[in-house]
């Protein structure tokens, strides 16, 4: 069994849910009732089920003839980037054993929202500069992997107060990326690997560890 399956069968005995980053549908929202996220969607939920919705990790209470519903609390209103729960939202259920592991290992868990500085066209990519509270940059490793909005990506450069990501021109378009401006709010999950090896070394007098072995740590996951 290797390292992220490991993970896996570790998360379902504990009665977490893990998933990859890597979006299965581009779905809509019917609407937004209280704490009731409605969402029309080919993907047939069941009961119970954890579906990460723009990368928040939320729990099915409701099946529809087009959809299904979820929880989503006054308290989680508070913390996501809202202004991306209208009319296109991404999806992806959680894994299950036996799944193919692709992407990176994502909790579903918001660390944080962040904030889209600049958009850079490079014709054929381009460069997103985004903006998160000081604590959090400890968790973004140069090369290391990041979910926006719960799309798995790779961190190129990271500077005091913001990253830098590269998009292709395929996941710009079949993304929310595409709607994206300067601004613009998003979901933040930082790399579950640096945040438990950055909480190591913040226990450490004299760690062992330099980032460039957080990011081959990271890296092999």
């Amino acid at each position: 069994m290797g390292t992220s399956e490991a993970c896996l069968f570790e998360a379902e005995k504990k009665g977490e849910q893990l998933f990859t980053g890597l979006i299965r549908e581009i779905a809509h929202v019917k609407s937004l009732a209280g704490s009731t996220l409605s969402i029309r969607a080919k993907h047939k939920a069941k009961l119970g089920d954890s579906i990460a919705i723009n990368g928040a990790c939320l729990t099915v209470v409701k099946v529809l003839p087009d959809g299904f519903s979820v929880e989503l609390s006054p308290e989680s209103q508070k913390l996501l980037a809202m202004e991306n729960y209208k009319n296109e939202v991404h999806i992806e259920p959680a894994m299950m054993m036996g799944d193919r592991f692709e992407g990176h290992v994502v909790q579903g868990h918001v660390d944080t929202l962040g904030i889209i500085k600049e958009i850079k066209n490079n014709g054929n990519s381009y460069d997103v500069f985004i903006e998160v509270p000081q604590k959090y940059m400890a968790y973004i490793v140069p090369k290391g992997s990041i979910t926006i909005d719960g799309v798995s990506l790779t961190v190129n450069d990271v500077n005091a107060a913001a990253f830098r990501l590269t998009i292709i021109p395929h996941t710009m378009k079949e993304t929310l990326f595409k709607n994206y401006k300067k601004g613009s709010k998003v979901n933040v999950e930082t790399d579950m690997f640096a945040r438990y090896v950055s909480h190591i070394l913040s226990h450490q007098k004299n760690a062992p560890l330099s980032w460039d072995d957080v990011d081959s740590i990271s890296a092999r996951y």
